[in-house]
């Protein structure tokens, strides 16, 4: 405002009086575009430049967790997801119930998971070929071929890829970022994420033979499934082995390799503390056989320089006469030194396991306080249904674990421990004995028949010890819990995961009637139809193993539901809610598809909004659940099983997508199948 006419403009007075309002003037103005800069940084970082959260691991972090700050889809809006883009590799083969190996042919079960890094999507196919996609389009950007040998295997999957940045390098050098994985050829492979080309300066022109060391074996012995973790330059990978073929089995050694070159810096051999690996003239380490394999997600804690190892039970699964010195570590969550691979504590779930209750999932990380401190705990599910809290610093429980007695009376030559390790919480997930008198069925007679066969089995419950009249297994050896793991939802610090209701049968049968046919040697003609002979070379006993107690209709004898999700309050241990995940559509004919709860497998994945999304299910749907209640609020159709764990991410334009491989899995009876399917809002 200028002075008055009546005062000179350029007196003292009057150009101090107009400095001053000018300055209020030009103050008020800035604080204007101050007040307006802040609204838009605001809604600049929220919705356009908004975090990508990227999803740089399986579990989404190296830890686990399947948990994703993405909130663009809510439990509002969830029901308006719709299917943006879809790829398919070609890369499958088998039908539903193909399991195994017949006559050298294979089957597939697509289980992969994967990577958001930089706006590029990274997947493994079943054949290990590796493919770079548009996130919001799914177009290709490249693709990678480790030219597998497919035939002979016991099963070709892929459940995950892992990455690495050298930040000693630029982001325009050959391979500054680096995609990792393994391969059913049991190699452990390094490309460049640019263009998908080997790093030639890694191992053998790109790729490591993870066979060294093990011995002299079939190819379908061993193989690698899931993706290995990384943490301070170095890669950590363990290997799978074939099912109750023989003691001779190659050993379980994890292995540590320098992530640049390839090259050995450690292995873990699961042999009890007072042995040692034995170590040839060269230098080159043979690991001793038939011990306790690594098949599943290993996690790493980089602030801890802890590695965690879910172990299996060594060789074969239901005889462990011949075991000594072998057991140590089996089944068990095991934590190492990431440096140098020493163990710095280990507690086991399961005692000289004979039922094959091997640790199926990643080990979870999440934070609790307890006594006024903040504990670094992880959580362990279990086969068994169980869910083990451990703090991941010491190996103590959270919450108190109880020794309990246990059936007895294993076969001649083996043995049973008096008792087993059970968590005071959380409950069980699922039930743990198999009431004759409440089995299921759809029609009298076949419900009779369960009831009879689980009378004249022996059936006392959890861990009743394979025998030769034939033992009721539940939960059976896939579940209670497998290898999708639990989500945690680390902002509300609730657990959620997916189990199995269903049993199966064991029975021994001595080696000099193992060269019989299973017809001959089955209880019944059922029990034929549902079972697969085994041969446990190297001890006293094949065994007849059915993965599901059937009625003569095909159906489980377990009464439904045969699946659940549940939630558990991680502050407590307690449940909050529990409910039957799935129906029996696509698993029954109709009119049978009302029975809610379902066969599965694959895992769950939880947002920062309070959502759960799975498939999982023998249903054909990805299902979205509000994480606090429970309640169901949207279903997507699938064009199989969608067996693996979903992921979501937000796009650099703020868009969040929903990501499921649906390929089917022979073990619930869904077909083979390569889709991957993407869903976002319209």
């Amino acid at each position: 405002r200028r002075p008055p006419r009546s005062t000179p403009l350029y007196s003292s007075a009057a150009s101090d009086v107009y400095k001053r309002q000018l300055l209020r003037f030009l103050l008020g103005i800035i604080k204007m575009l101050k007040t307006f800069l802040h609204i838009m940084i605001f809604f600049l970082s929220t919705h356009v430049f908004a975090e990508t959260d990227d999803w740089t691991s399986y579990g989404k972090d190296s830890g686990g967790g399947h948990f994703s700050k993405a909130n663009e889809i809510t439990p509002e809006n969830v029901k308006n997801l719709k299917k943006v883009w879809e790829h398919r590799s070609g890369d499958y083969k088998g039908g539903a119930n193909s399991a195994g190996v017949k006559g050298g042919e294979y089957q597939t079960s697509f289980q992969a998971t994967p990577l958001l890094i930089d706006n590029t999507l990274f997947y493994c196919t079943n054949y290990n070929r590796v493919f770079a996609l548009n996130p919001e389009t799914g177009e290709e950007k490249w693709v990678f071929d480790p030219k597998l040998k497919k035939d002979g295997r016991a099963i070709l999957a892929c459940r995950g890829l892992s990455s690495w940045k050298d930040e000693t390098k630029l982001t325009s050098d050959d391979c500054y970022h680096r995609i990792m994985g393994v391969t059913v050829d049991a190699e452990l492979f390094s490309i460049d994420a640019k263009n998908g080309q080997l790093c030639e300066g890694f191992g053998k022109k790109g790729r490591v033979d993870l066979r060294k060391g093990l011995g002299e074996h079939p190819a379908m012995y061993y193989w690698s499934t899931s993706p290995p973790a990384i943490i301070n330059d170095k890669i950590v990978v363990g290997g799978s082995v074939l099912d109750n073929a023989s003691t001779d089995i190659p050993g379980g050694v994890v292995r540590a390799y320098d992530v640049r070159t390839g090259d050995l810096i450690w292995f873990w051999d699961p042999i009890p503390p007072d042995e040692a690996t034995i170590i040839d003239d060269n230098g080159n380490p043979s690991y001793r056989r038939g011990t306790a394999n690594v098949w599943s997600i290993i996690s790493a804690d980089p602030d801890l320089n802890m590695v965690y190892l879910p172990t299996g039970n060594a060789s074969p699964d239901y005889y462990g006469g011949h075991r000594e010195g072998l057991e140590e570590y089996s089944s068990s969550v095991v934590a190492l030194n990431a440096d140098t691979g020493k163990l710095v504590w280990s507690f086991q779930t399961v005692h000289h396991d004979i039922w094959d209750y091997d640790v199926p999932s990643q080990p979870t990380f999440y934070d609790v306080e307890k006594d006024g401190k903040i504990i670094k705990a992880l959580a362990q599910t279990t086969k068994m249904g169980f869910v083990f809290l451990l703090n991941r610093e010491t190996g103590e429980p959270i919450f108190p674990v109880e020794e309990r007695d246990v059936p007895q009376g294993a076969v001649e030559g083996d043995y049973v421990t008096k008792t087993q390790p059970f968590p005071t919480k959380p409950k069980p997930l699922t039930p743990t004995y198999l009431d004759p008198d409440d089995v299921f069925g759809f029609t009298p007679w076949d419900r009779g028949y369960c009831k009879k066969a689980a009378q004249d089995l022996r059936n006392e419950g959890l861990y009743t010890p394979p025998s030769l009249e034939g033992s009721v297994h539940y939960p059976s050896a896939i579940g209670g819990a497998n290898w999708g793991g639990p989500a945690i939802d680390s902002s509300r610090n609730i657990l959620i995961a997916n189990t199995m209701n269903l049993s199966s049968t064991i029975v021994m049968v001595p080696r000099s009637d193992c060269d019989k046919a299973l017809k001959e040697l089955a209880r019944d003609s059922v029990q034929s139809r549902f079972s697969a002979l085994q041969q446990n070379e190297g001890t006293p006993y094949c065994t007849i193993r059915a993965y599901g107690f059937m009625s003569p209709l095909g159906v489980p004898c377990t009464k439904p539901p045969w699946g659940n999700l549940t939630a558990i309050d991680l502050n407590t241990g307690d449940h909050l809610w529990q409910i039957p995940l799935g129906t029996s559509k696509d698993l029954a004919p109709f009119p049978f598809w009302w029975i809610k709860g379902a066969p599965n497998v694959g895992g769950p994945t939880v947002t920062a909004s309070g959502l759960t999304f799975i498939a999982a299910t023998s249903d054909y749907y990805l299902r979205a659940f509000n994480t606090e209640t429970g309640d169901e609020l949207a279903k997507f159709r699938l064009p199989t099983g969608g067996h693996a764990t979903p992921m979501t991410f937000k796009t650099e334009n703020g868009k969040q997508i929903v990501v499921i491989a649906a390929g089917g899995h022979w073990a619930v009876g869904s077909p083979a199948s390569d889709h991957l399917i993407a869903f976002a809002l319209p």
